[in-house]
């Protein structure tokens, strides 16, 4: 079933029948006589009837109500695939326009983790919930609880399977299939697809299954373009390719491609060559401003915090070392982690507990809700070299009205105007992260000032009930 609507999708099945027409029409040409795909042909009301001539170089057909000419008539195989194709992108088009007027839409949300989805999409889902679509949310944790929450919602839950780390290419034909199934169970009209395997494979299964209205959202390009400090391995080289050509096969298969910042379009362009002209810079996913409300800066004692994922890559041991070091000159200030330790791909929880029994930092761990663990901090920290969207921590950071110190990397550089909300630092350059975290300490009556820029940044440009609205209007709903 998937490689016929594969092979239909590629227009291998018109081709075959092209050439089995010019076979036909040879065999005429040579006997004079039509072959048995010629006998008859009804298409739009219209009834062909075939009638031959023996001297005729190809089979004639007459037609007995107006119609267009028979397929299988003069023209060659190149023409007629083209003029499918455009026929077949015409139609598309045309279901897109007409969505907004169609109610309710089957919509398919398809991510990964449910909770992310809830956290960072939640908002958008509810919206289209209420408006009378309905929502499908596809994700790959599903257990009898996180399903029963998502029915609670107003939502349908969808499990598949992904692996997002892995590069098994049964294991991602897996996932095609079971996404291509999916949408053709459900009816899916419009596909919302985030992260980049997710945008990969659904985008590529929502277009094999015909669905009309194909979103990819791409917050960030991942693992393969994030350059350690010794550089890509080649391992990442290679795997790097291999996600610029998925990148160049499917993304112009959507009806719309969404980055975060303008450094991820300019790479999809010059290092992937997607060049889409329906490109959406959409900004950042945004925050919830009543739940993320502006609160004053405690400067006593300054507190420095750091919340996210503990991946190398998100800059935790930069933040760790620094640590150790301002610890050593100014005991008083305080430095806190929040976040689920990962010993595979980061800091495991033994060396946390290393630093926390040196003193060095307060680690509190995974928690659901960060906002009383940024409220009590002074500063907010992200030296992430990881090739960000545009993290969604610190905008939730810049809404509680908290200065921020971050890197000049794509993603992070967007939220903060350096030395008006905080200070922007070159990525693995812990020395420069050091003096600003030390100019802070210096300057603590500045830190107020700098956390109402950082609010101020947030309402107008991460609210996330403007980013709902600028992604409707790209829905088209």
């Amino acid at each position: 079933m998937l490689w016929a609507a594969i092979l239909q999708r590629l227009g291998f099945n018109n081709r075959l029948q092209s050439a089995t027409a010019t076979h036909t029409n040879i065999r005429a040409k040579r006997t004079g006589r039509c072959g048995p795909n010629s006998l008859s042909y009804v298409s739009a009301g219209a009834q062909w009837q075939p009638k031959c001539y023996a001297r005729a170089s190809h089979c004639m057909f007459t037609e007995t109500t107006p119609a267009t000419k028979h397929p299988y008539c003069k023209g060659s195989s190149s023409t007629r695939h083209t003029a499918e194709k455009v026929s077949t992108q015409a139609a598309e088009r045309q279901a897109v326009n007409g969505m907004s007027q169609a109610t309710p839409q089957h919509i398919a949300f398809v991510g990964k983790e449910v909770n992310v989805m809830l956290g960072f999409r939640g908002e958008l889902m509810r919206e289209l919930a209420a408006k009378g679509h309905k929502v499908y949310a596809f994700a790959i944790d599903y257990d009898t609880s996180s399903e029963l929450k998502i029915r609670e919602m107003g939502f349908i839950p969808v499990k598949f399977s992904l692996n997002g780390y892995s590069a098994n290419p049964l294991a991602d034909l897996k996932t095609l299939w079971q996404l291509y199934r999916a949408y053709k169970k459900h009816r899916i009209t419009l596909s919302y697809c985030y992260f980049a395997k997710p945008a990969i494979y659904g985008t590529l299964a929502a277009w094999l299954a015909r669905v009309p209205q194909r979103i990819a959202k791409i917050e960030g390009l991942g693992k393969p373009f994030t350059v350690g400090p010794n550089g890509l391995t080649l391992k990442m080289r290679a795997v790097k390719k291999v996600q610029c050509w998925l990148f160049r096969m499917v993304l112009p298969r959507s009806t719309a491609l969404i980055v975060l910042n303008e450094d991820d379009k300019q790479d999809l362009k010059e290092q992937c060559k997607v060049d889409m002209p329906n490109t959406v810079i959409l900004g950042g996913i945004g925050v919830c401003l009543e739940q993320f409300q502006c609160s004053p800066v405690p400067l006593k004692p300054l507190t420095f915090v750091f919340v996210g994922r503990l991946l190398d890559e998100k800059g935790i041991r930069y933040f760790l070392g620094v640590a150790e070091r301002v610890k050593a000159k100014h005991p008083d200030v305080l430095f806190k982690v929040v976040g689920g330790a990962t010993a595979k791909q980061g800091v495991s929880l033994p060396e946390l507990k290393r630093y926390v029994k040196q003193g060095i930092i307060d680690y509190v761990g995974h928690v659901e809700n960060v906002v009383p663990y940024i409220e009590s901090s002074s500063v907010f920290v992200l030296p992430s070299y990881y090739r960000e969207g545009l993290p969604r921590s610190t905008q939730e950071a810049l809404a509680i009205g908290r200065p921020v110190i971050t890197t000049d990397g794509p993603g992070c550089k967007e939220t903060v105007e350096d030395g008006i909300n905080g200070y922007r630092v070159p990525r693995h350059d812990t020395n420069a992260l050091e003096n600003a975290v030390l100019k802070m300490l210096s300057h603590p009556d500045k830190l107020q000032s700098m956390g109402y820029a950082s609010r101020a940044m947030a309402e107008q440009r991460f609210n996330v009930r403007d980013v709902n609205r600028r992604l409707l209007n790209v829905l088209n709903l």
